[in-house]
């Protein structure tokens, strides 16, 4: 058995006692040993540091003798190394460096690339205090020639190439400039004689260079893929590598620009204008300076992002939260000016203001300082925007800003509401339909009140905010085909009077239905009663002046109406192009009593306790007619029966009869005979009746 080297055994000594000397608070280096492959190192000398003295000394590793270091002598520098010492707070930053240049690696080099290193040399940074050593730093430099550190990078600007016709990353394994990375076969830095040392290990994949693979209709692709049909050969392409339609991993296609903070973000000069060839459903509205014209809208992470593109014929209604602190108001609105070519170059909005009644729906946790003799300020609470559009075209822009008036200087927390609508050019009313002409899902129900002269409305139920209380939630519309379940909290006292409550309870209830009728489909008219609109059956509506005797014990009401049930009955009533109608056939209410209880805690104090009262909406779906009676051949032989076995011979020549509907039967016809005229043709041509030719002539 050997014996160790001596700086391998030295090196194990002076970690033994770095350990030691750091838990007894003595002087220590951080690290105690550094394996140094660039031109400089540094580490850390800790402890108590006052009178130390810090030398360098090169260890000469000879087999079988164990260099002594030398402490007390002062000496920072040797024939090629140099050290610096920076005093600190009970720390002392030692730096050690290669005096000489690193070119000096590759003059002595004949080869770009070595397997052994150009300087292999054992260091020795030694802490004495009264010629006494204290703590010791051992480095082992091993620098190689092709070290990235001795070739300069150039400062010349990194010319992108156009991804469109060649890869954007070629060899991404090559991290090193100027020298070759092992295992990188795509590296053009390697030579051929050090390439085939890692031949057998490069990587593999995407890292390996594997950007730009061959695409699957290539007829080389076929030697080297498993599974290739039999008819590959025959339709196959024959085509170079670089006649290729795949792009790369790394091809984007798409540079996004900074967004301003002004109400229009100005884009890129490269930029595509819409507005020259025509607006498309999704592209951005552009305004005349060649920017996106922007509203306020919600991401999917559920942020806020002020300057949005508004795309061409989408929806959308938000809310964004802000901090009145920072609330800032956005300029530009009546100044936009959007880009349309086919009506004369410029559509400029027109803009309406209303005032805000309630400031408590939109702004919370208000903190309204002493007048001060400030102006008040005015921000937008809600902004509704109409675009009228023709073909590919804007026509027209309305806009309502709801303004409130609040103090210079007011906090809090305030709800801002951004509408957007498209509408055609020829609609006569602001009034968006819920489908045509069956209802759409997601689409509001359509309703109508018959008592009062604005006779449009909606079904509703209830949005809350802060603390769930009635007094505080809004309205939002009941959507066809969503089943919801909404609720808000009462705030009901130990000596409520019970007939107050009921009255109360009935009254919030029925502001969710403020209608009379609703619509049997999603356009009817509604100016036309008869147009398909049905009554609302109101079943076991509460009397609220009914008071039984038990009920007048304080802190207890009995038969207080607490949930409204709405059950919807919908159905199939045919397709149009293939796609499903559904309509209304019936809208029944109905309420639901609870007994109410104050309920104490130790004691009964003079506080409100709350009350739930909530609303269920339920759509049914019903047959829209009897279905068929079983026949006899049904019922008999059960194994030609289509929902119990997953052959179904009837249905072999399903898409022409008259139960599909994916497409129009005259489509599925056409395409029926084109296909068994194909196959007649295959059968003239096949080689049987080739043979039965001959036979006869």
């Amino acid at each position: 058995m050997g014996f160790q080297p001596p700086a391998a055994l030295l090196l194990r000594l002076f970690l033994l006692q770095g350990i030691l000397r750091l838990l007894w608070g003595d002087l220590a280096f951080i690290p105690p040993f550094i394996r140094m492959s660039g031109p400089a190192v540094s580490a850390s000398l800790v402890g108590d540091t006052e009178g130390v003295t810090v030398s360098l000394a090169v260890l000469q590793d000879e087999a079988g003798i164990l260099p002594i270091p030398t402490c007390g002598v002062l000496n920072n520098e040797t024939e090629d190394w140099s050290m610096t010492v920076i005093p600190g707070a009970k720390v002392l930053e030692v730096t050690v460096r290669w005096k000489r240049s690193l070119d000096w690696c590759s003059s002595n080099e004949t080869d770009s690339f070595s397997e052994s290193p150009c300087i292999l040399q054992t260091l020795l940074v030694s802490a004495s205090h009264n010629s006494s050593c204290s703590a010791h730093l051992l480095i082992q430099v091993e620098i190689y020639a092709n070290s990235s550190l001795t070739h300069n990078a150039s400062e010349n600007v990194t010319v992108i190439p156009n991804q469109v016709y060649q890869p954007l990353g070629p060899c991404p394994c090559n991290l090193t400039a100027g020298a070759c990375d092992v295992r990188c076969c795509c590296d053009q830095e390697c030579s051929s004689n050090l390439t085939t040392l890692f031949r057998r290990s490069c990587f593999t994949g995407v890292f390996g260079g594997d950007v730009n693979p061959p695409f699957d209709q290539l007829c080389s692709a076929g030697t080297t893929t498993r599974g290739v049909p039999d008819w590959f050969p025959f339709l196959c392409v024959q085509s170079p590598l670089a006649n290729t339609p795949f792009l790369g991993y790394f091809y984007h296609g798409a540079v996004f620009p900074k967004q301003d903070s002004s109400f229009e973000v100005y884009v890129d000069t490269d930029a595509k204008d819409f507005a020259d060839f025509g607006y498309k459903q999704g592209d951005p509205i552009m305004t005349v300076k060649k920017a996106y014209f922007t509203i306020p809208q919600v991401s999917l992470a559920g942020q806020c992002m002020q300057n949005a593109p508004v795309a061409f014929l989408h929806n959308f209604d938000v809310k964004c939260i802000t901090n009145l602190e920072l609330y800032q108001e956005r300029d530009g609105i009546i100044n936009a000016k959007i880009k349309n070519v086919a009506l004369g170059g410029i559509v400029t909005p027109k803009v309406i203001y209303e005032e805000a009644t309630d400031l408590d729906k939109f702004i919370t946790n208000t903190e309204t300082p002493l007048n001060n003799g400030s102006a008040p300020r005015i921000v937008n609470v809600e902004e509704h925007y109409i675009f009228k559009w023709n073909n590919n075209t804007i026509s027209e822009i309305n806009v309502k800003i709801i303004r409130a008036e609040i103090n210079a200087h007011q906090k809090g927390i305030m709800t801002q509401r951004f509408v957007v609508k498209f509408l055609s050019y020829n609609s006569g009313n602001e009034e968006e339909l819920s489908g045509n002409p069956g209802y759409q899902l997601g689409k509001p129900v359509r309703a109508l009140n018959t008592n009062r002269m604005n006779n449009v409305t909606t079904l509703h139920l209830w949005q809350l905010a802060g603390r769930g209380l009635c007094t505080s939630a809004t309205f939002k519309p009941i959507l066809f085909g969503e089943n919801v379940l909404s609720g808000c909290l009462l705030e009901v006292r130990i000596n409520e009077n019970c007939t107050q409550l009921r009255e109360n309870a009935v009254e919030r209830l029925d502001s969710l239905i403020q209608a009379t009728h609703v619509a049997m489909r999603g356009n009817s008219n509604y100016a036309d009663l008869s147009d398909g609109w049905l009554e609302i059956i109101r079943v076991d509506a509460p009397d609220p002046g009914a008071d039984p005797l038990a009920s007048s014990v304080n802190g207890m009401c009995l038969d207080i109406p607490a949930h409204l049930s709405i059950r919807i009955l919908i159905s199939d009533a045919g397709a149009v192009e293939g796609i499903t109608q559904q309509e209304i056939l019936g809208v029944e209410t109905r309420f639901s009593s609870v007994n109410w209880q104050y309920q104490c805690g130790l004691t009964c104090e003079h506080k409100a306790d709350l009350l739930p009262i909530s609303a269920s909406v339920q759509f049914i779906k019903i047959p829209a007619q009897l279905p068929h009676p079983l026949t006899r051949f049904q019922i008999n032989y059960t194994e030609y029966d289509c929902n119990r076995n997953e052959v179904c011979w009837p249905q072999l020549l399903y898409p022409w009869t008259q139960y599909y509907q994916g497409e129009l039967h005259s489509q599925c016809v056409a395409k029926g005979l084109l296909l068994l005229l194909f196959l007649t043709l295959a059968l003239f041509l096949s080689n049987p009746w080739t043979r039965i030719c001959k036979a006869h002539s």
